[in-house]
């Protein structure tokens, strides 16, 4: 599955704001940290603004913050926020589809679709930071191994 920049984006920025709760973070910050335009930001930011689930907070400290529901909010509210995943074009045709073959192979595609959509959908914000900390103890245990 390949998905844009924007949506790559918010996902980053969504899940770093989310993991720093407590603080504000600019555009800036942000794009920094990931290495992205900071006006490629801004679009994305304004996106995730429009769907509720970040919030720019004016003035001299200003910056973002994430007001969404960790618990809650799931990859693929984001990923739907800038994108529709289709497995195929709507109203392209393809060779064989009319076929015994192409159905067979439309039914495992399917399936294939419908995995991943219910995957992005059962894993959440919360989840992805247990994660990001779980594989950051990981790194850091093997670092102090190495030492050894």
């Amino acid at each position: 599955m390949k998905l844009q920049r924007a949506t790559l984006l918010g996902l980053y920025a969504i899940l770093e704001l989310a993991d720093q709760q407590d603080q504000q973070l600019s555009r800036q910050e942000i794009a920094e940290k990931f290495d992205v335009s900071s006006n490629h930001l801004s679009k994305v930011m304004r996106e995730l603004g429009r769907a509720g689930l970040v919030e720019a907070v004016r003035g001299v400290g200003g910056g973002y913050r994430f007001c969404g529901n960790p618990k809650r909010t799931t990859l693929l509210d984001i990923i739907n926020i800038f994108e529709t995943y289709q497995l195929d074009a709507p109203g392209q045709r393809s060779p064989g589809k009319d076929t015994d073959l192409g159905r067979a192979l439309d039914t495992v595609f399917d399936e294939i679709n419908e995995t991943i959509l219910a995957t992005l959908n059962s894993i959440s914000i919360r989840t992805m930071l247990a994660l990001k900390n779980k594989l950051a103890e990981a790194a850091a245990e093997l670092g102090e191994r190495s030492e050894d």
